[in-house]
């Protein structure tokens, strides 16, 4: 009831806004308005998407990589030096208490990279682990980044990197002003408020954001690319996801974030409004606390994984929107490997798996639901009930666990779990961003290895992928790799979903983007 009631004060405030709105409904709240510091779509679409912009970007509803702030590149022929051309003229927002004084220029690529590089850099964040770089170990990749010009800058690597472009096109590669991190310091407000008042060169410019109800941005009217066509937009944030479909009926949402799969009929035959869909390059998962007892022991994660119903989940959570996940990479990415075998559901054979590991009479636990709707896993709630109820028949007793969303992320990042349900999607079309920013032994340190598994050889494995240029042998790295992945089980693999959205029949201009991510600067409404 809370809930509601703070959606409908949020949606009333929005239409008393003026000129022309655009709202958007998603669901749930931003942890950050720092792109640095953030792993989770809802943030990074209430950041990066909205207020900043990268060196190198994707294009418009693909994973193709096109210019950014940097107009081209070049790359040398040992393949360890990028060499970046900058735009001219790009102006960065302004705000209550900021004015810029200069364009975009090299300081603030440098100022970007080096502050995630160099803890003692003096405008690092204080406390940040800037888990994202750190997690894709870019801190021991990139050597140096070195100003030649204003408007040229040399990124120097220690190896070479097949995937470094399309790292350089994701949210944490964000450019920051220098001029205003500066600023913040020596006025005493201090490098946190990066977090809450973000100042980017993006096409919309932050202006508020109420706690759990609604965020606001304006139109920049000095965009680099030009005005967009959205005068405001305003971000609700509706966790329930049948009041956000209710909304979208009535004309309050504009575009809603991830309808239920069993209200997709009822969408299809609404009037005013329409299913966006795209194959999702996701995964869902319950990662098993690997450093807590017992999941620490390979027998109790084969039992687990031999008491689920995968087909049940399946069926009742995904519908027809999902199939089921037997990799830690979509099948929609190259190297994905289809001779792993299926998921064997076999009750019997898990209470003896059990009884070998010393567990016969089953223990107590955790289990800890996603506490909200993301395309990957649209129903954390009933999935940890139904999950519940199957490792009942085993002797396991799970209790049942959620936090809000921005809590329910630090805790796992810190390994508090023991089960922890999450997904994944991925960021830049490569396997790298899966298998090493999730399972490498890097990120079990910066806290996006919800499994806190570190395997040598699976580590070694990865490390040759990103070393190697050649798809053709990159694939065979991490075809082995998913072989390592699926005898060892840090994973209970879930499910593949597809990628939904909700748009109203007046929105046009509007593309599925097929990382999730949501970018209004090319939308209108007629």
């Amino acid at each position: 009831m809370k809930t509601l009631l703070i959606s409908l004060v949020a949606l009333a405030s929005v239409k008393a806004f003026a000129a022309q709105n655009f709202v958007f409904c998603m669901e749930g709240s931003p942890s950050s308005f720092n792109p640095q510091l953030v792993t989770d779509g809802v943030s990074m679409n209430s950041s990066a998407q909205t207020v900043f912009n990268r060196l190198v970007e994707f294009k418009y509803g693909s994973t193709e990589i096109e210019p950014g702030l940097a107009e081209s590149w070049t790359v040398s022929k040992d393949k360890k030096t990028y060499t970046f051309k900058l735009r001219k003229n790009v102006p960065f927002h302004s705000n209550a208490f900021f004015k810029p004084t200069r364009t975009f220029n090299a300081d603030d690529v440098l100022y970007t990279f080096k502050s995630q590089l160099d803890k003692k850099h003096p405008l690092t964040v204080p406390a940040a682990n800037y888990e994202y770089f750190h997690s894709m170990e870019l801190d021991q990749l990139i050597t140096d980044v070195k100003k030649v010009d204003d408007h040229t800058v040399v990124f120097t690597l220690s190896r070479p990197e097949a995937p470094f472009l399309a790292n350089l096109a994701m949210d944490f590669a964000s450019i920051m002003s220098e001029e205003y991190a500066q600023s913040l310091v020596k006025s005493g407000r201090g490098l946190k408020t990066l977090e809450t008042a973000p100042v980017g060169t993006g096409p919309f410019v932050f202006r508020s954001y109420q706690k759990d109800s609604v965020v606001r941005y304006r139109g920049f009217d000095e965009y680099y690319k030009g005005k967009p066509k959205i005068e405001n937009l305003i971000y609700v944030i509706v966790t329930d996801s049948t009041v956000r479909l209710q909304k979208m009926k009535s004309g309050e949402c504009h575009v809603m974030s991830e309808p239920q799969p069993q209200d997709i009929d009822q969408i299809n035959a609404a009037k005013n409004i329409k299913l966006v869909s795209t194959e999702g390059l996701n995964v869902s998962y319950l990662a098993f606390n690997t450093q807590k007892k017992p999941f620490d022991n390979l027998k109790v994660r084969e039992a687990i994984s031999l008491a689920f119903n995968q087909k049940s989940y399946i069926d009742i959570i995904y519908r027809s929107q999902g199939v089921a996940a037997k990799n830690p990479i979509p099948p929609t990415i190259w190297s994905y490997n289809k001779s792993i075998p299926s998921h064997e559901y076999n009750v019997e054979k898990a209470k003896k798996l059990l009884a070998e590991a010393g567990y016969a009479k089953g223990f107590d636990t955790e289990l800890w639901t996603l506490p909200v709707s993301r395309a990957y896993l649209p129903n954390g709630k009933k999935l940890g009930e139904l999950m519940q109820a199957d490792l009942a028949k085993i002797g396991i007793k799970a209790k049942l666990v959620t936090y809000d969303w921005p809590i329910y992320l630090e805790k796992s990042r810190r390994g508090e779990h023991q089960m922890l349900q999450l997904g994944w999607n991925g960021d830049n079309g490569d396997p790298d961003n899966f298998m090493n920013v999730l399972l490498g032994c890097a990120a079990v340190k910066t806290g996006s290895n919800n499994a806190r598994w570190c395997d040598k050889e699976f580590d070694s494995l990865m490390i040759k992928a990103k070393e190697d240029s050649n798809q053709k042998v990159r694939t065979g790295f991490y075809e082995k790799a998913q072989v390592i992945f699926n005898k060892q089980k840090p994973w209970y693999t879930i499910a593949h979903s597809r990628l939904n959205r909700v748009i109203s029949d007046k929105v046009v201009g509007y593309k599925i983007d097929p990382f999730g991510h949501e970018n209004f600067y090319s939308v209108d409404l007629k």
